[in-house]
């Protein structure tokens, strides 16, 4: 029963071939590719991999980045289905004024989130569900609130680092792209810009978490995933886990409620 999840962002496209279609399944192969070499998965990456029994993906890149992408998947002879963002599902209640409307990565991440929550009650590290921070860094930044019970709150959803830098270049003279560090107490406008913007995405992921934190009277869970990722962990001062899984636990959670039903 082999399953083969797929994650396609704004960038890259990120895939990982599992043993079976649930949470904590063994992890068989995986791998990444700019959204330009999706052509090439067919006689490259995925050539070798056995067929999967089933495939379900997330996409945020648009319908033509999906139809490349299922062309590749013609090496084998299975159908994919791509997640649609539902008022509930895997666990999670969708809070948004527009359920469908809510990013499919996003809902994705969150039932992520609640899987992990429901996982460590389970084995007994938490005695009850709890809230959860879920944060993804990548070319936007998202900040989404899930509460006890595992309904979506709302969130944030802001520039990544890199868009803030490129608008401070076309939007200013004499300002450029830098490869600053962050700093308390920048000198210089390298150090400048790059600690801006982190303090920025970070700012935005301590504000919502005392948010949460006052609304659900404890401490949430807070898991951040994304490409960028590591560049922002260092410097946020709350307690948090980074997970570059998170998106594909979020679909084995799905994957695993629908074949449940």
């Amino acid at each position: 029963m082999s399953f083969l999840a797929i994650d396609i962002g704004n960038t890259r496209l990120k895939w990982a071939l599992y043993a079976s279609p649930q949470p904590g399944a063994v992890l068989l192969a995986h791998g990444a590719v700019f959204l330009e070499t999706i052509d090439q998965l067919a006689d490259g990456d995925w050539r070798h991999l056995p067929e999967p029994h089933s495939v379900l993906g997330c996409n945020v890149a648009g319908d033509a980045v999906r139809r490349r992408v299922e062309e590749q998947l013609e090496l084998w002879d299975v159908e994919a289905r791509w997640v649609v963002s539902s008022g509930h599902a895997g666990g999670v209640t969708n809070g948004y004024d527009h359920p469908g409307r809510l990013g499919a990565d996003r809902f994705v991440a969150l039932v992520g989130a609640r899987s992990h929550v429901m996982a460590r009650c389970k084995a007994g590290i938490y005695d009850k569900p709890r809230a959860a921070l879920v944060v993804m860094i990548g070319t936007a930044v998202t900040v989404d609130a899930l509460d006890a019970e595992g309904k979506f709150l709302g969130g944030m959803i802001m520039p990544g680092h890199g868009i803030m830098l490129r608008a401070l270049e076309g939007g200013t003279a004499g300002l450029r792209v830098p490869t600053g560090e962050v700093s308390e107490f920048p000198t210089n406008t390298s150090d400048a810009l790059t600690s801006g913007g982190t303090y920025a995405i970070t700012g935005a992921i301590e504000r919502m978490h005392r948010h949460l934190s006052k609304r659900s009277q404890e401490v949430p869970l807070t898991l951040m995933t994304g490409g960028a990722g590591w560049k922002v962990a260092p410097t946020l001062e709350i307690e948090h886990e980074l997970l570059d899984s998170l998106i594909f636990d979020g679909i084995l959670a799905l994957q695993s409620h629908r074949l449940a039903l």
